[in-house]
């Protein structure tokens, strides 16, 4: 039986087709998939698909799979099926896991597999992903969703565990003082993520008016870098003691080195952004001051459960800055994105919602 898909050939070359259904193993479960959410990832994936190694002809050191790739990776959905030896109900709505680790590097000794060194992605680099009308996953990726929390709710799971996973690299508790470099949706879930866990002193960095507003009527404390005083305003938040931690959800040069003087003695610089181009530091804003700088790669499991549990109790509001589209309008919804347009976009999985 064939479905709907947006599947990933190679470079810019990105197109909806149809594929067949596929079928659920031992030990796996069939999703009806309900939304999935366009992420930067995938902009990478679509037009620099060499740097996030996706090749036709080299399979994935862990998934083994190659291009042409359905995309996806941020997703959620319902248990359609079940194969043998699963105790997953059919009909559990549910968040799905994606990454795929070695278990051998290092990182995954350390049981950070989302540092692995050959890290994949259900949806970017393995067989199936969310950007299609079903997949088939292992029954342990599968994270049931709470009474209250839907599946398009599901499908901003993975994201915003990229975010909370940033506030525990930062080490904050309710006292801490905070400032958000960006406000893409990374950024506006670690303002959420910061607010779930008693933050109450935050300030969100953002040149964009359009994103600045959104955040404003979100409830967040904001700030245009270009053309106001963020050092001012950090000042006034801390009483002149800079803050405890920041959180680079920019990836841009400047927005990392604006940041890191703003730390409070022995504050902590989050570097959640993937940079494309080497950044100029001074080590002696690290020495004097004791200053950290950490980076924070995906997310554990144990963030999902987080977030999901965040989202349940009333946390996180979507209001403004989620939108949703069908199949077809993929090809326009990565232009916009890529154009800097928008906030967060998902993309509905079946033809009926």
């Amino acid at each position: 039986m064939p479905m709907k898909a947006v599947v990933l050939h190679g470079k810019e070359d990105l197109r909806i087709e149809d594929v067949d259904v596929p079928t659920p193993g031992p030990g796996q479960v069939l999703i009806r998939n309900g939304y999935a959410g366009i992420c930067g990832s995938d902009l990478h994936a679509i037009f620099a698909p060499e740097a996030l190694g996706l090749s036709a002809t080299d399979p994935h050191s862990v998934t083994g799979s190659t291009l042409p790739q359905i995309l996806g990776h941020e997703f959620s959905g319902t248990v359609e099926a079940a194969g043998d030896g699963v105790d997953v109900p059919v009909g559990t709505p549910a968040a799905i896991y994606p990454v795929y680790a070695c278990g051998e590097c290092p990182a995954c000794r350390k049981g950070r597999e989302n540092a692995c060194a050959r890290i994949g992605f259900h949806g970017l680099s393995s067989d199936g992903g969310g950007m299609a009308e079903f997949t088939v996953v292992d029954a342990d990726r599968v994270h049931p969703l709470p009474d209250g929390v839907d599946v398009k709710m599901g499908a901003l799971v993975e994201p915003m565990a990229v975010a909370w996973h940033a506030t525990t690299r930062g080490q904050v508790t309710p006292e801490s003082t905070a400032v958000i470099v960006g406000a893409g949706p990374i950024g506006i879930g670690i303002y959420f993520a910061l607010k779930a866990q008693g933050l109450t002193r935050i300030v969100v960095s953002e040149p964009s008016a359009e994103r600045r507003t959104l955040l404003s009527d979100l409830g967040a404390a904001v700030v245009d870098p270009v053309n106001d005083d963020l050092n001012a305003r950090v000042a006034e938040l801390t009483d002149g003691q800079g803050v405890d931690v920041a959180f680079d959800a920019a990836g841009a040069p400047v927005a990392f080195q604006s940041t890191l003087p703003l730390l409070a003695p022995a504050g902590r610089l989050v570097v959640v952004a993937l940079y494309e181009r080497p950044v100029e530091l001074q080590p002696s804003l690290l020495a004097l001051g004791e200053r950290d700088v950490v980076g924070a790669m995906a997310y554990l499991p144990e963030d999902f459960t987080a977030v999901i549990q965040a989202i349940a109790s009333g946390v996180y509001d979507f209001t403004g800055w989620v939108e949703t589209i069908g199949v077809d309008d993929v090809h326009q919804a990565v232009e916009r994105l890529r154009s800097g347009a928008g906030a967060k976009i998902l993309v509905s999985a079946q033809a009926s919602q």
